[in-house]
């Protein structure tokens, strides 16, 4: 049970990081969505597990390195 409250909140943290990024970009879902061809929303939520190579993707996208993109993490 633990485990998967640790899980959650990582997924929550990675979620909020990305929609920081997207917002400081003062870029819109739809237009991430047609950029990308990933479905932001859905990984927004915290709900949904991404793969590391949708992140690598995510991160390219806004130009930072995964390891920059976990320094903001705590």
């Amino acid at each position: 049970m633990k485990k998967q409250r640790c899980n959650r909140e990582l997924l929550l943290k990675i979620a909020k990081r990305i929609k920081q990024l997207r917002e400081e970009k003062d870029i819109s879902q739809d237009m991430f969505y047609i950029e990308t061809d990933i479905h932001i929303a859905r990984i927004e939520t915290g709900k949904l597990n991404i793969t590391v190579s949708t992140l690598q993707d995510i991160c390219n996208y806004f130009e930072i390195s995964l390891s920059e993109f976990f320094m903001e993490i705590k």
